[in-house]
């Protein structure tokens, strides 16, 4: 029977990477989920999309996980184990050389990154969205012309008693039109 293989790193500096990648998007995790098991590899640069694929390492982590679908730590090593027995089946080289390259790999790897977040810009859609000057209807009427808000004369029609309808832009040049 051949000798099982074995991790090339201390076994605290593999607990700490695995917390890491466990608790990625749910802090209370107690569990390594198949999704946060493929972000550690794609992060370490261990899934590449063609040596080792999304595919081979959802086999793997099946195999191990089962029903529940997570692994303990103890478990996460059994599946790195098994990506690593997959890998060496297509190449030429034995399954503790391909563990080694990527345990390496994963040993390099300190935490979690966070990529395409997009950060909002104030100058973006928030500047136009908020530039009295390009309101319209209602909205246009509770600024002044400087952009300054109206308070309460902006929100309430308030009845001037002079026979004009509110927000009537011709008031009193009816007579000078007229001659009256």
């Amino acid at each position: 029977m051949a000798a099982s293989p074995q991790f090339h790193w201390d076994a605290p500096d593999i607990k700490r990477k695995y917390d890491h990648f466990m608790k990625f998007g749910a802090a209370t995790a107690t569990e390594m989920t198949g999704k946060n098991f493929d972000k550690w590899l794609k992060d370490a640069g261990v899934l590449d999309g063609k040596n080792i694929t999304t595919t081979m390492t959802g086999i793997a982590f099946s195999k191990i996980a089962g029903a529940k679908k997570k692994t303990n730590f103890e478990e996460t090593k059994k599946v790195i184990i098994g990506v690593a027995e997959d890998r060496a089946r297509q190449s030429k080289r034995s399954v503790q050389e391909e563990l080694d390259d990527i345990t390496e790999k994963l040993s390099k790897l300190d935490t979690p990154t966070i990529n395409n977040v997009i950060k909002p810009e104030a100058q973006g859609v928030y500047s136009r969205l908020t530039d009295p000057k390009k309101y319209t209807g209602a909205s246009k009427e509770r600024f002044d012309d400087d952009g300054k808000g109206k308070g309460k004369a902006g929100r309430e029609d308030v009845d001037e008693k002079t026979g004009y309808v509110a927000a009537y832009k011709n008031k009193d040049t009816y007579d000078k039109t007229h001659g009256n």
